[in-house]
């Protein structure tokens, strides 16, 4: 058993739930806030829980694309000879968390965006808090779909901000 490796995924583990909780939990929160103040999630209003699982899962699918960068920033604090400081850690995982959290608000705010461009005459705000489920389903529908087909490139954005060690090329 390699017991360096071990405790490396233990590490990735609760980062990875901690993270995930808090910017789920911050997010609910910013949420309720801005848009759902006098909603609960007690059961009377079936499409504010819906539109709020569809935000939720829309953030957890930008997360698991996010994540892996950070914990390859730890890994290779711990297995290049040139160490990286707790600090740079920190802050890589914090411009990753950042470009996350924004590219969540940029693909929620597209998706009401589009949702009003084709449909004119609905608030869709308005129609959630009335419990209008099928507007709802609707809006979580082209925000998970939208999600899906950009959280590859903001993997790649990602990644592409990944500090890893310079190589000698030995074919020139």
């Amino acid at each position: 058993m390699n017991s360096k490796l071990l405790t490396l995924a233990i590490i990735e583990i609760l980062i990875s739930i901690g993270i995930t909780v808090a910017i789920i939990f911050v997010s609910f929160k910013i949420l309720k806030l801005l848009f759902f103040r006098s909603t609960t999630l007690r059961g009377d209003n079936m499409a504010f829980t819906i539109f709020t699982s569809g935000i939720v899962l829309s953030i957890g699918l930008i997360l698991s694309e996010i994540l892996p960068s950070i914990t390859n920033v730890i890994r290779l604090s711990t297995t290049q000879t040139e160490t990286i400081d707790t600090m740079t850690i920190i802050s890589y995982s914090g411009l990753y968390l950042g470009i996350g959290f924004v590219m969540a608000i940029f693909i929620n705010a597209s998706v009401f965006f589009l949702f009003s461009i084709l449909t004119r005459r609905i608030d869709e705000f308005n129609e959630i808090r009335e419990n209008n489920v099928s507007i709802a389903i609707l809006v979580v529908a082209i925000l998970i779909s939208i999600t899906i087909i950009v959280k590859e490139s903001i993997a790649l954005l990602i990644s592409a901000l990944i500090p890893y060690p310079e190589l000698t090329n030995y074919l020139q």
